[in-house]
């Protein structure tokens, strides 16, 4: 339930939580290190193993999960770690970085590992649950944290289909009632925060192709399969026969970013290869994509004599913001910043795998501004040179620590 107004919402001084100035720089530091030190999805050894050291210096107790990569932390829950409380609140990060190439050269703490970074700010999300953490330890000790909470940090976001599955059938959810998470977003200034009942990411799978024919010699198409003019109908014709059956408001969509085929310019090939992504903004209409999608593809191969072969990745459906936990962070970060460091923000096409915890508990993800105020460039995620104003960490430990204490209240 949301307050009504600003006067309903208590002052910052009967709201504890506010980041102290040493532990702002501990988390910096602790950013620029995952930020030098990459990893891969399933990867991510060192990250686990430098956010659990640091949890135990705190007297918490952190389990890894059983492939080795994240972990799962409960604090005030009465039977300990996993247990599980009343009413349990999480906070998700994602822990993994990217396959690309660190292109800030002038950055004091760009990647030491070669094509790898963190160019979607899992660096900063990870940073942000972690301190939001080890304040709500300290609350703890103080009798203040009012429910548990529970911390996750899960890895292999950018793997289809993503760690949240596995996280969730490790026990991530046993126990908790609502999630939350942040995703970092360079179109937010640094100091707000983007909201939306509903969608906010969309669907996300995807689709590789292997397309076969005889072969034969470019002067005589007729007596083989043209398989390149089969690729191309298939690149052309498929994203169009699919948009055309589902409403179009489901903003279904196939689109390509590999295509690979023959060797010389006067033999047709036997063998094509082509990939790319299925995207979806409605619920629905993605769990109908898969036959959709097989049957346009077999449409078009056939009618050019070209074998197809399918795989169909399934990937993530859309987060869905639940409003009860939207207003939870709406309210938190009202209290915290004002009611100005709010703004609506649009459905997504890119993927989350938190859709996935989603599927099971309530919960609800915010932008987290990271573009420094007054910046003109205009940047995006997944690029090498992506970074943010580290005053973001700052923002997203204080609403996390909010959205705690309001929750206890609820």
């Amino acid at each position: 339930m949301s307050l009504e107004s600003e006067a309903d919402l208590p002052g910052e001084a009967v709201l504890p939580g506010t980041l102290p100035e040493p532990l702002r720089a501990e988390l910096v530091a602790f950013r620029r290190d995952l930020h030098m030190h990459p990893e891969l999805g399933n990867q991510e050894f060192r990250t686990t193993k430098a956010i659990k050291a640091r949890l135990e210096q705190a007297g918490l107790k952190p389990r890894v999960l059983p492939a080795g990569t994240g972990l799962v932390c409960d604090i005030g829950a009465d039977g300990g770690q996993w247990s599980g409380g009343p009413e349990m609140l999480a906070m998700r990060a994602d822990i993994d970085a990217l396959p690309i190439p660190d292109a800030k050269t002038e950055c004091a703490y760009r990647s030491t590992v070669p094509d790898r970074c963190h160019a979607c700010g899992h660096d900063v999300h990870t940073t942000v649950v972690l301190g939001a953490g080890l304040l709500l330890a300290e609350l703890h000790q103080q009798g203040l944290l009012p429910r548990p909470v529970r911390l996750i940090f899960q890895p292999a976001e950018e793997v289809l289909p993503g760690g949240a599955a596995e996280a969730i059938e490790s026990g991530a959810l046993d126990g908790v009632a609502r999630i939350i998470a942040v995703h970092c977003d360079p179109r937010v200034d640094a100091g707000r925060i983007g909201l939306r009942h509903g969608p906010i990411t969309s669907a996300c799978d995807r689709l590789e192709i292997a397309l076969d024919g005889p072969g034969g010699h470019t002067a005589r198409p007729h007596l083989t399969t043209d398989l390149v003019t089969a690729v191309a109908r298939v690149v052309t014709d498929v994203p169009a026969i699919v948009a055309r059956r589902v409403d179009a408001r489901s903003g279904l969509s196939v689109t390509w970013g590999r295509i690979e085929s023959g060797h010389a310019p006067n033999v047709i090939p036997q063998h094509a290869e082509l990939s790319g992504t299925v995207r979806c903004l409605d619920l629905e209409a993605w769990r109908q994509a898969p036959d959709l999608v097989h049957a346009a593809i077999d449409e078009v191969a056939g009618l050019h004599r070209a074998k197809s072969e399918i795989n169909y990745v399934r990937g993530v459906p859309p987060v869905v913001n639940e409003p009860g936990v939207t207003e939870l962070l709406r309210d938190a970060m009202t209290i915290r910043r004002g009611m100005d460091s709010v703004e609506g923000t649009e459905q997504s096409l890119g993927g989350e795998d938190f859709s996935w915890y989603l599927e099971h508990v309530p919960g609800a993800m915010a932008r987290l501004g990271v573009r420094v105020p007054g910046e003109r460039t205009v940047r995006d995620l997944h690029q090498g040179d992506f970074d943010v104003d580290e005053h973001a960490i700052t923002v997203g430990v204080e609403l996390f620590t909010a959205a705690a204490l309001l929750d206890g209240g609820r």
